[in-house]
């Protein structure tokens, strides 16, 4: 029936028995809506591992559609959705299995429950006098037969032995009581043996049909699905997360490298500045010991200038006093004092 559903969908669509009026409120279902399960479309649904089973679990209350199981699986958002949808079916299955766990704990220790036997009652008045004197046969009869073990009497002892005998189980006999239903019924369990996969009990050394007909049945591998997508899971989930350290432990690796490489080069640059601060320092001492000596240089000349200055005013001068001491004596040599008269003051100059 539900393949010939299916084909009817895929032939007219699945809207194929609405009414115009039901169509026009139609939506479409999508793989990434609410009403679909999401376990279904990544793995497996667990409500579809265990029907008519022990543990079934009845019907899964969500869609499951292959048809929108293989649009997921061609979508391009299917590798974004498999964390989360394998998430939901893992949380799903632990529960499964924290449910399975505590059955089988409960089976185990039921199968290791010890049958302890029961304290005998006490006797009664009359199973004790009859015990009492069972024992007190017994003790005859032994005596008895050492006297006759003493005087070779051999055949004699030996049959009073088996007198012994019989007083003896007479006697246990009366001590021992009938076992009730529950030590039998816990006899009977320690011939059972435990699954540990699916928790059922098994007959202990049953034939190999009945046990090979429990393996391959649907309670068993359901429960073996579950457990193997948990340890796939778990693992998975522990790879990543060792792929995530190493990672981590690579870029802070990284990082710590790039922070050796600049302090290294701010190391250099802060002694080359050094060394050009150095030099530029010497420069600068052997402008200023260069200028200082362009001072003293100057300060010298001036001084040299001045005084140079000085001799020259001062032959300068010399020069003029004797250029008129020069002249005067001209002056006298060409006066007529010096031919022996005075002229008067009123003569006239005579032009020579």
């Amino acid at each position: 029936m539900d393949a010939q559903r299916a084909l009817l969908d895929e032939l007219m669509g699945a809207t194929r028995n609405l009414t115009e009026e039901e169509r026009k409120g139609f939506k479409e279902i999508a793989w990434d809506d609410k009403e679909v399960c999401a376990c279904y479309m990544v793995r497996f649904c667990p409500h579809d591992l265990f029907v008519n089973t022990r543990s079934d679990l009845g019907p899964c209350p969500r869609i499951h559609d292959p048809k929108l199981k293989e649009s997921f699986e061609k979508s391009p958002r299917h590798d974004a959705y498999v964390p989360k949808f394998e998430a939901e079916l893992a949380q799903f299955c632990e529960k499964l299995v924290m449910d399975l766990d505590r059955r089988v704990r409960r089976g185990r220790s039921r199968l290791a429950q010890e049958v302890e036997p029961t304290p005998a009652p006490p006797l009664s008045a009359e199973k004790s006098e009859q015990f009492s004197v069972l024992e007190e046969k017994i003790k005859n009869l032994l005596e008895q037969v050492e006297a006759l073990g003493e005087a070779g009497k051999v055949d004699e002892a030996e049959a009073l032995m088996r007198k012994v005998e019989m007083l003896n189980a007479e006697k246990t006999a009366l001590t021992q009581e009938p076992q009730n239903d529950k030590v039998l019924m816990l006899a009977q369990e320690k011939k059972m043996a435990l699954c540990e996969t699916c928790g059922s009990f098994l007959v202990a050394n049953d034939a190999v049909e009945r046990t090979q007909s429990h393996v391959t049945g649907k309670q068993h591998i359901g429960y073996g699905m579950v457990r193997d997508f948990i340890a796939e899971y778990k693992e998975a989930k522990e790879k990543a997360r060792e792929e995530e350290r190493l990672a981590r432990e690579k870029e802070a690796e990284e990082r710590r490298k790039q922070r050796e490489k600049d302090n290294e080069r701010r190391s250099g640059s802060g002694d080359r500045d050094r060394y050009h601060d150095r030099d530029r320092d010497r420069e600068r001492d052997r402008y200023r010991e260069r200028d200082q000596d362009r001072e003293r240089s100057r300060d010298g000349n001036v001084r040299g200038g001045r005084d140079g200055g000085r001799e020259m005013d001062r032959r300068s001068r010399n020069g003029r006093e004797g250029g008129r001491d020069r002249y005067r004596d001209r002056s006298r040599s060409r006066s007529p004092v010096r031919r022996g008269h005075r002229r008067s003051p009123r003569s006239p100059v005579r032009l020579y």
